[in-house]
C-alpha cells in the first residue's frame, strides 16, 4: 500500500466521538472539519474543530445520513480523509465507496469488508469457513415447513431472527415447538415492516450467555492482532450500559482461543483498520461468533486504558498506509478498566429518554478517571439523536479498585436539568452479582431492580466475598461522614443524606 499523507480529516459524526477524533487529530498535527445539523450548531465538536460545515436539518436522515452533503463538505473544505466515528454511516459500504470515488481516504475498512460483515448470513458463512465457531442455525430463505423440520434438529429454545437489519427487530424467542408458527409469522411481519424484507432464519438460543468482544487491529502490511477482550454483558434491550476490560469470566486459555478465532475472522475478509469481533459465550465457556463491527466501538476507551494503545491514532496511522505501532496481540492487559455510559434517561421510569437543557454539569477527575463527553452546562439535549451525555471510564490496578474508583467518580458527577442514569450505575455497582462477576446479558432485565434490594449472595458468590467486603467497608466509611438534615415538612423527622443525595434530591 502506498504511503499517504493526511493533512485534514472531516469527521462524519457528532457528539463525544467527534470530539474524541478531533483530539487525536490535534495530537498528530492534522486539521479537522466538523459537520453539524441545525440542532448541533452550538455543540462542542463544532467549537473544537478547525472548520465546521452545516449539512442539514436536525433529523439524521436530513443531515448525518446524507452521503452527498458530507462528501460535498469534504470537497469544499479541502479535506483529504473522512473518519466515520460510530453509528450513522460508519458501517455503510456505499459511504466508504463514495469516499473512495471522491478521492477521499476512508479511515476504516474496505467497502467489501463492510458489506461482507454487514450481511449476517454472509458473515456467518465466511467466518465458519475460517474455522470460527458459530451458533447452530439455519440458512435464510427456507419455507416455514422446512424451518419446522430443522427446528427439531437444532432444539429448543431457539431464536427467530430477521436476515436483514438488527437492533432487536424481527427477533423472537421460541421455547416450545407449538409456539414456532406464531413466532415465525410475527417475526416475518416485523422484519417486513422494519427492513422491507421478511426473510428470517433460526438460531439456537444460548441462555445465560455473556457478550464478550475482541478488539482487532490490522494494517495493509499483513499485521493482524487483537488487543484483548471487553466484557459487554451488562445491557438492556440489546443496548450496552457498562463495559469492562478485561472480563472477569476469562482465563488465559479461553482468551488465547477466542483471540485466535477473532484474528482468523478478520483475516477471512482481508480486514484492514480497527474492528471488533463479538461473541456469545455460554456457561460452559463455549464461544460463538455473533457479528463483526467494522468500526470503532463506543467502549473502545477501556481497551485503550489497559493496553496503552490510542485506537484512533492507530486508525489514522493505518489509513496512511503505515505499519501499526503495535504488532503483537495483547495477552496480559495492565490493570482493569470500567466504562459507564451516562445517558439522559430516567432509570426509575423504564429508562425513558429525557430532553431539555443541562443547567449544571460538573464532571469528576483524579487519578485513573477519564470522561469522554460532548456536552456542557447550557447544552440542549434534543430528541433527534442518541441519549448519551458522556462516557465515564475508570482504571484500577485490579477490578475491586476500578469499581471503587468508579463509585467515587459517579458520586462526583453532577448533572442537573435532565434525568440521567447515574443512580442506575451506583445501584449496579453495589449489586452482589455484579461485584461477584455473576451476570449475563439478561441480568439487568431479569434480575436487577432499581427499587428492591438484591438477595444475599449465593454459595457460588462466596468466593468473591472479599471483593464485596472491600466495597462495603468503603461504603461504611462514606456513611460515617454523612450529615444529618432536618426534613422541612416534619421537624421531628431526621433524615440521613449522602453527599450525592443532597445534591440530586
Amino acid at each position: 500500500m502506498e504511503l499517504t499523507n493526511i493533512k485534514k480529516v472531516l469527521i462524519a459524526n457528532r457528539g463525544e466521538i467527534a470530539v474524541r477524533v478531533i483530539r487525536a487529530c490535534r495530537d498528530l498535527g492534522i486539521a479537522t472539519v466538523a459537520v453539524y445539523s441545525d440542532a448541533d450548531r452550538a455543540s462542542l465538536h463544532v467549537r473544537y474543530a478547525d472548520e465546521a460545515v452545516r449539512i442539514g436539518a436536525p433529523p439524521a436522515r436530513e443531515s448525518y445520513l446524507r452521503i452527498d452533503a458530507i462528501i460535498d463538505a469534504a470537497r469544499k473544505t479541502g479535506a483529504d480523509a473522512v473518519h466515520p466515528g460510530y453509528g450513522f454511516l460508519s458501517e455503510r459500504e456505499d459511504f466508504a465507496q463514495a469516499c473512495a470515488d471522491a478521492g477521499l481516504i476512508f479511515i476504516g475498512p474496505t467497502p467489501n469488508a463492510i458489506a461482507t460483515m454487514g450481511d449476517k448470513q454472509m458473515a456467518r458463512q465466511t467466518v465458519k469457513q475460517a474455522g470460527v465457531p458459530v451458533v447452530p442455525g439455519t440458512e435464510p430463505g427456507l419455507r416455514d415447513e422446512e424451518l419446522y423440520a430443522v427446528a427439531a434438529q437444532i432444539g429448543f429454545p431457539l431464536m427467530v431472527k430477521a436476515a436483514a437489519g438488527g437492533g432487536g427487530k424481527g427477533m423472537r424467542a421460541v421455547r416450545r415447538a407449538e409456539d414456532l408458527p406464531e413466532m415465525l409469522a410475527t417475526a416475518r411481519r416485523e422484519a417486513e415492516s422494519a427492513f422491507g424484507d421478511s426473510t428470517v432464519y433460526l438460531e439456537k438460543l444460548v441462555e445465560g450467555a455473556r457478550h464478550i468482544e475482541f478488539q482487532i487491529l490490522a494494517d495493509a502490511h499483513g499485521n493482524c492482532i487483537h488487543l484483548g477482550e471487553r466484557e459487554c454483558s451488562i445491557q438492556r434491550r440489546h443496548q450496552k450500559l457498562v463495559e469492562e476490560a478485561p472480563s472477569v469470566f476469562m482465563d488465559a486459555d479461553l482468551r488465547r482461543r477466542m483471540g485466535e478465532a477473532a484474528i482468523a475472522a478478520a483475516r477471512a475478509v482481508g480486514y484492514v483498520n480497527a474492528g471488533t469481533i463479538e461473541y456469545l459465550v455460554d456457561k460452559d465457556r463455549n464461544f460463538y461468533f455473533l457479528e463483526m463491527n467494522t468500526r470503532l466501538q463506543v467502549e473502545h476507551p477501556v481497551t485503550e486504558i489497559v493496553t496503552g494503545v490510542d485506537l484512533v491514532k492507530e486508525q489514522i496511522r493505518i489509513a496512511r498506509g503505515r505499519r501499526m505501532g503495535i504488532t503483537e496481540s495483547v495477552i496480559e492487559p495492565k490493570g482493569w478498566a470500567l466504562e459507564c455510559r451516562i445517558n439522559a434517561e430516567d432509570p426509575y421510569n423504564n429508562f425513558s429518554p429525557s430532553v431539555g437543557k443541562i443547567t449544571t454539569l460538573i464532571t469528576p477527575s483524579g487519578p485513573g478517571v477519564r470522561v469522554d463527553g460532548g456536552v456542557y452546562s447550557g447544552y440542549e439535549i434534543t430528541p433527534y439523536y442518541d441519549s448519551m451525555i458522556a462516557k465515564l471510564i475508570c482504571w484500577g490496578d485490579d477490578r475491586p479498585q476500578a469499581i471503587l474508583r468508579m463509585r467515587s467518580a459517579l458520586e462526583e458527577f453532577i448533572i442537573m436539568g435532565v434525568k440521567h442514569n447515574i443512580p442506575f450505575h451506583l445501584n449496579l455497582l453495589s449489586s452482589f452479582s455484579f461485584i461477584a462477576g455473576k451476570f449475563d446479558t439478561k441480568f439487568v432485565e431479569d434480575r436487577f431492580s432499581m427499587t428492591t434490594y438484591e438477595q444475599p449472595p449465593s454459595d457460588a458468590e462466596l468466593e468473591t466475598a472479599a471483593i464485596a467486603a472491600t466495597l462495603f467497608a468503603h461504603r461504611k466509611r462514606q456513611l460515617a461522614g454523612q450529615v444529618v438534615a432536618r426534613n422541612e415538612r416534619d421537624t421531628s423527622n431526621w433524615k440521613w443524606l449522602s453527599r450525592w443525595e443532597r445534591i440530586h434530591r
